[in-house]
């Protein structure tokens, strides 16, 4: 079975996630499908709108641990590593179709940053959201600083990046970071509800407005871009990043130099 599965709903593409057995953790394999879904939609002509989502009871972990443990070995593969997920990721924002991310159990690190690119986010109110990447010595280097403050504002993005804390749907809903938040076993209907919304509007002013919208809120994406993976090829050379990976690995609270 495929690592990511398509189903086309009338003009709706459903991407989803499926590997549950590692709660849809982000190895090189997945990452790389739901790049070439992505792609695929963004060129289907048939395609008006695309719902990203996880099979099983999460949306995402976040990146496979095993392949950025590696990089604590090898920290020169940090950006070759990094520039495939970016550019699976940045397809959400740059198909001049909606994207909206379904999010349930939990959307985690990298997982986050994906739904960051996509342009809607729909939540259940019992599922945790975050970017804890600090907590294991490493900051959000797939488009999570870069995206975060255009859509929560500067303060609540450090507090989140910074502190590495997780938040449910409802507080998620609060702040802005997600559109809509509902029970969990309500996720599908208000996703539908959502894309039922989009799809009432002309679909070439939808797509240029969302391309519009996102130049002036991001004007300088690319640079902060291009600053993120400079940051994290520091970080990845670290001795905190090293203790971060070893505790992680052994489940016990990282002992950071600074402290």
């Amino acid at each position: 079975m495929s690592i990511v599965q398509c189903e086309d709903r009338g003009p709706v593409r459903h991407v989803m996630m499926n590997r549950p057995e590692k709660r849809n953790a982000m190895n090189e394999e997945l990452v790389r499908g739901v790049g070439e879904a992505l792609a695929e939609a963004a060129h289907d002509p048939d395609v008006l709108c695309v719902v990203l989502g996880g099979e099983g009871p999460m949306f995402s972990a976040g990146m496979d641990f095993g392949d950025l443990g590696a990089l604590a070995e090898h920290p020169e593969r940090l950006r070759e590593f990094r520039s495939g997920v970016l550019a699976a990721w940045n397809l959400c924002e740059e198909m001049t179709k909606p994207t909206v991310a379904r999010i349930q159990g939990g959307c985690i690190g990298g997982a986050l940053e994906l739904a960051l690119a996509c342009d809607l986010r729909v939540m259940a109110a019992d599922a945790l959201i975050g970017l804890p990447e600090t907590r294991v010595g490493l900051i959000p280097d797939v488009g999570g600083c870069s995206r975060l403050p255009s859509i929560v504002g500067t303060g609540r993005a450090k507090e989140l990046v910074m502190t590495g804390r997780l938040i449910d749907g409802t507080e998620a809903e609060r702040i802005g970071l997600v559109n809509r938040v509902c029970p969990p076993e309500e996720l599908e209907a208000s996703t539908e509800a959502l894309v039922g919304d989009l799809l009432a509007c002309a679909p070439v002013a939808v797509g240029h407005a969302k391309r519009v919208i996102d130049a002036a809120a991001k004007p300088a994406l690319a640079a902060t871009l291009e600053q993120e993976v400079a940051a994290q090829e520091l970080c990845a050379r670290t001795e905190d990043y090293a203790e971060g990976a070893r505790a992680f690995a052994e489940r016990r609270p990282p002992a950071f130099s600074g402290r």
